[in-house]
């Protein structure tokens, strides 16, 4: 898979809009990008995480306390002492020093119940290089790394809908080929290909624990839609 961006963006939803800005803003040093408005009653505000987006989904209606996803805890690279922070929601997330596990810009570490299914998954679906990881598997996406370690409490059929981590999206140059190679690789399909009005074409795939990856052809970013 070709990457359109070399970084991968990470989504989680709230209700909890003030605290949860004030702290990612205040706390971590993230700064505010822009509000997307993705629907009557949900506002994305979209951060820049060292050329990532940190995508806090906001609804006005109740988000449901489902079982968290296989998505266990975000790291940044920083020149700060090495912090293990949690949000108010609590979403863990973990600032290390550069090149900590081979963290040089942002990571996502995951509980999966088989690190042999997803090492298929992201080398045949993805085609992302193997990284050395003495916990568990690790995979290079773009500049970000995939942490995997084996879980047996980690999700089997991983909602979307729910507090915490619950997606991560890669930019994508064509949706439709790169939706198609993740199901024939043995992903499962999620959202078929839709186009949101001129901004993005966009799919949902799912791995083999059923966490949720967008797949987004983004015009900003691609220029094109077709």
């Amino acid at each position: 898979m070709k990457l359109a961006k070399p970084r991968f963006d990470i989504g989680l939803a709230t209700n909890n809009l003030e605290s949860m800005l004030d702290f990612w803003q205040k706390d971590v040093g993230v700064p505010l990008d822009h509000v997307l408005k993705v629907r009557r009653g949900q506002n994305q505000h979209r951060h820049d995480l060292m050329g990532s987006v940190l995508k806090i989904n906001h609804f006005e209606e109740v988000v449901p306390d489902t079982p968290p996803a296989g998505y266990q805890e975000l790291l940044i690279a920083s020149d700060k002492t090495s912090q293990h922070l949690s949000d108010p929601d609590g979403n863990a997330v973990r600032l290390v020093a550069a090149g900590s596990d081979g963290v040089t810009q942002i990571a996502v570490r995951m509980g999966v119940r088989d690190l042999e299914a997803h090492k298929r998954f992201y080398s045949e679906a993805f085609g992302f290089p193997e990284r050395p990881y003495d916990k568990g598997l690790a995979f290079q996406a773009g500049e970000g790394l995939i942490l995997l370690e084996q879980d047996s409490q980690a999700p089997s059929d991983a909602e979307f809908r729910g507090k915490g981590w619950r997606y991560i999206t890669f930019q994508v140059f064509k949706v439709d080929d790169e939706h198609k190679r993740v199901l024939d690789a043995g992903g499962g399909e999620a959202l078929a290909p839709v186009t949101l009005g001129t901004t993005a074409r966009i799919s949902m795939v799912r791995d083999p624990d059923g966490n949720w990856i967008e797949l987004s052809q983004r015009a900003s970013i691609v220029g094109s839609l077709n």
